[in-house]
């Protein structure tokens, strides 16, 4: 069965939320989680900040950016990509 759903619960925060997913999704749900809560005690630690709104705002524009940065390289990689399959090509063109 591939719609089987199973319901979890995940702090976030000292919160508990309920999520429905696929059993397959689990362990990664989980690790995030875990990941943005160690994430929530190094902010508080390292800022001494205290409202968990401008904490989890913290978290979010780092985990935003990240992803960002991560979509940015993979297009400098694949234009890194594109230019050396064309060299490869005009080198072939050439000698033949």
């Amino acid at each position: 069965m591939q719609d089987e759903k199973i319901k979890i619960k995940i702090n976030v925060a000292g919160r508990l939320y309920p999520l429905t997913i696929a059993p397959a999704e689990e362990e990664a749900v989980r690790m995030a989680g875990k990941n943005l809560n160690d994430m929530i005690k190094q902010f508080e630690k390292n800022y001494d900040i205290r409202d968990k709104q401008d904490v989890l705002s913290m978290c979010a524009l780092m985990l935003s950016s990240k992803i960002e940065l991560g979509g940015y390289q993979n297009k400098q990689n694949d234009q890194d990509e594109k230019e050396k399959l064309t060299a490869l090509i005009d080198l072939i063109d050439q000698n033949t």
